[in-house]
């Protein structure tokens, strides 16, 4: 069957599902293999619990004429996604980097959705299988789309831009992460920088944080940047250094100081939910994204004072008289260097603190773990607790355990009181298991 047969049954059943257990009557079903499933076994059940078609590469799960055979169903998936964006005359705004992705989509969706109708990523369905599932999620009545691409080895964003086609592209940063894939920092920066020349190629644009040296010389040669940051930008801010009663507060707060259309009622300041200053270039973008495409500042500034991180990314909880920042989602030397800094810099009189060990890090993942745990010991704290992983290979003072679970029963047989706690490792690490399984 050809991509625009497909599409056309598409059109008729647009609910894509990739997992029996959640189908509906009615959804388009497309066997993938995983390493531990082949989707192909599943034809069958998917066909009599109502889907109205299953798209399968092993020609032995045939079952009716609802069955569709192609080469590769994961390439087909692709295929399909990249035909039906290429029905979507809006523009397609694709956000990558190191750190950030998701809060800066968060933010520039929550921007945009007050003027347009905009559809984005759901949760992190960012990678080969996420992205074109996002695609075929986007309606016919879209305005704008917010695509968020992951990646871990070069070529993969490459990849992404094929079917995603942005007309607009961001790269959060270029950090310590997926070392192991990448192969260092500047394998890093070579494969985020894959959707500048994605954009490069095809006259796209980008919104480029003006702060980063490192990300100035990868735009160049775009046909346009939209430049943010706190200098020498066309949107500028400032992070507001507050005082007094508000000074333990842990929210950000940024001063809108400069945009191109140079209204005076732009310069504002917005107070977000968002902990720790290495949000002010998420909250700049948003800002930028926004006025860039016509939103008012007084909906930007409402947009991003109502959005509340969740998901364990940089969650704020108040538990009893303490106070938790739970970033339990991801982690990688950048960010975790970031996290202890704004930590150490918050006034608390007792500050503990809990890390997990940080994954995918290769050859570098002892030196990693022993730099931050060099960090560390430049502040003063309650209680360090280090878990897991390459923190048990590494010689440190601090307190040790095998896994989340051990730091989760340590945890429970103390009594803290008006004591502040940051909880941060990777996912891997399953740091949040440290407050679910304990009442604080």
């Amino acid at each position: 069957m050809s991509i625009e047969a497909l599409y056309k049954l598409y059109t008729s059943h647009r609910r894509i599902q990739t997992d029996t257990r959640k189908l509906q009557a009615g959804d388009f079903f497309f066997a993938l293999k995983g390493d531990r499933f082949d989707g192909n076994a599943f034809a069958k059940q998917a066909l009599e619990a109502g889907a109205a078609a299953a798209v399968i590469d092993d020609p032995k799960a045939y079952v009716d004429e609802r069955t569709i055979v192609v080469e590769n169903v994961l390439q087909t998936l692709q295929q399909l996604a990249r035909y039906h964006r290429q029905q979507l005359r809006i523009p397609f705004i694709a956000i990558t980097g190191s750190n950030g992705k998701t809060t800066s989509k968060e933010l520039v969706h929550a921007v945009l959705s007050t003027r347009y109708k905009t559809y984005t990523t759901e949760g992190n369905l960012n990678n080969h299988i996420g992205v074109p599932l996002t695609l075929l999620r986007i309606g016919n009545d879209a305005e704008m789309a917010v695509i968020e691409m992951g990646a871990n080895h070069q070529q993969e964003i490459a990849g992404y831009c094929e079917y995603a086609l942005p007309t607009h592209g961001v790269i959060t940063n270029c950090g310590k992460a997926h070392l192991e894939g990448f192969g260092g920092v500047e394998g890093v920066k070579k494969g985020k920088g894959e959707l500048y020349d994605f954009l490069r190629a095809t006259g796209g644009k980008a919104f480029v944080m003006w702060d980063y040296d490192y990300l100035r010389s990868m735009s160049r040669g775009l046909e346009e940047c939209i430049t943010y940051g706190s200098l020498q930008a066309e949107y500028q801010g400032s992070i507001v250094h507050k005082n007094g009663s508000d000074a333990d507060a842990p929210f950000l707060q940024v001063h809108i100081t400069q945009t191109p259309q140079g209204d005076q009622q732009d310069h504002c300041t917005i107070k977000t939910q968002l902990v720790g200053d290495y949000n002010f270039a998420n909250v700049m973008l948003a800002v930028a994204v926004g006025r860039h495409f016509g939103v008012p500042m007084q909906q930007i500034e409402q947009a991003i004072a109502s959005y509340a991180p969740s998901n364990s990314r940089s969650q704020l909880m108040k538990l009893g008289t303490n106070t938790i920042i739970l970033d339990a989602y991801n982690a990688n030397p950048s960010s975790m260097r970031a996290a202890i800094e704004n930590f150490a810099a918050l006034s608390a009189a007792k500050k503990i603190v809990l890390l997990g060990a940080m994954a995918e890090l290769g050859e570098e993942s002892l030196a990693e773990h022993r730099s931050i745990a060099a960090l560390i010991g430049q502040y003063k704290w309650e209680q360090v607790a280090l878990v897991g992983g390459a923190f048990n290979q590494i010689e440190h003072p601090f307190l040790r355990f095998e896994n989340a679970s051990a730091a989760a029963d340590w945890f429970q047989h103390q009594s803290f009181e008006h004591t502040h706690f940051l909880i941060k490792g990777s996912r891997s690490s399953q740091m949040e298991l440290v407050l679910q399984k304990n009442k604080v």
